[in-house]
């Protein structure tokens, strides 16, 4: 980047955070996957990743937590035009089978249509795989952006491949555990569900935030023989109206993680006064400081972060850019911190 000032205003049209790097160069690229066909509360999450690298050229460069985070080299890839085509067609035909929850049996149309949108998810899981292994397998880190929280799925399996045994950071509201939610093999409910199922390189599925779940979702995670760790969001609250302190049980938290993590982060994981518009909002979780803390914990534990997805953003009506400006913000963070993690810079033991 040798005549890039870092301190200028970034130029229309540019990259990722208004850098230069294409992403032939990138060391760390970003993979936007714009796809939220089964999102059954509130839509338009195939619109993040374009969200995010539009207000990611408002954000400073230097950061406070985690340095000189551009030096990375980071660009993100363009969005898939067969990916978008493959939304837009899916979610046409999710419409009718979301408006009977999922109860298409009887009804040839609905079943017809349901089984074309898991087809059509099941061959985003099939583009991620395939794009992410190849990534990887050039020596690249890769951060996915989407799309609804369905998306990530080949993502993190390409990352279990190449790092058996890892874990999962999970922050979200949601635990995600559902089974086949609405009759979708691959919805935004169903993520950690597949993972436990179709990833048995993932060890473990470390779970923060949680606040919205069914029963179901319970009884999976205590028969889950120690693979899932919740830690509830009326639990993280209670115990700091007790007194005590974030950075407790931010070490509480680091310490249930293996030695290589992957962050899964569904932006209604944060308190939705900082994500007004995602699919489905929640009132309670993590301030965008207490997330820094657990970033910046995990990183300087001695652990590897090796790759990482955000998802859920949604931008607001009318051009509105708070969603994804924080969005661009929160990446920026997540990105510094897999650098922090794989540089080793500031380890401490937790």
């Amino acid at each position: 980047m040798q005549g890039f000032d870092a301190d200028a205003a970034a130029l229309p049209g540019s990259g990722l955070y208004g850098l230069p790097t294409t992403p032939e160069e990138a060391k760390v690229l970003v993979v936007p996957v714009p796809f939220s066909a089964t999102t059954s509360y509130g839509g338009g999450a195939w619109r993040g990743p374009g969200a995010i690298l539009r207000e990611s050229r408002q954000v400073d460069l230097y950061d406070l937590d985690f340095g000189r985070v551009y030096t990375a080299g980071l660009a993100m890839l363009p969005e898939p035009e067969e990916v978008l085509a493959w939304h837009h067609e899916a979610e046409a035909l999710a419409r009718g089978v979301l408006a009977v929850g999922g109860a298409v049996q009887g009804d040839p149309l609905l079943e017809a249509a349901l089984a074309r949108v898991n087809a059509r998810c099941a061959r985003v899981n099939d583009h991620v795989l395939s794009v992410v292994r190849a990534l990887l397998a050039d020596g690249r880190q890769v951060a996915l952006v989407g799309g609804d929280h369905a998306v990530p799925l080949g993502c993190i399996q390409a990352h279990a491949e190449c790092h058996p045994g890892l874990g999962i950071l999970h922050l979200d509201a949601h635990a995600d555990l559902r089974v086949a939610y609405e009759g979708f093999r691959y919805s935004h409910a169903s993520i950690m569900d597949n993972v436990l199922r179709e990833v048995p390189g993932v060890s473990r599925i470390v779970q923060v935030g949680l606040r919205d779940l069914g029963e179901a979702e319970l009884r999976a995670i205590e028969g889950s023989g120690g693979r899932v760790v919740p830690f509830y969001d009326h639990d993280l609250a209670a115990r700091r109206f007790d007194g005590e302190p974030w950075s407790a049980l931010v070490r509480e938290i680091v310490n249930a993680l293996p030695g290589e993590v992957y962050l899964s982060f569904d932006i209604d994981g944060l308190d939705p006064t900082l994500c007004p518009h995602t699919g489905t909002p929640v009132p309670g979780g993590l301030g965008f400081r207490e997330v820094c803390a657990l970033l910046s914990a995990v990183a300087r534990s001695g652990r590897r972060i090796v790759g990482m997805d955000l998802v859920e953003v949604v931008p607001g009506p009318d051009g509105d850019p708070w969603d994804g400006n924080v969005a661009a913000r929160l990446l920026y963070k997540m990105l510094g911190a897999l650098r922090v993690s794989l540089d080793g810079a500031g380890r401490s033991t937790l």
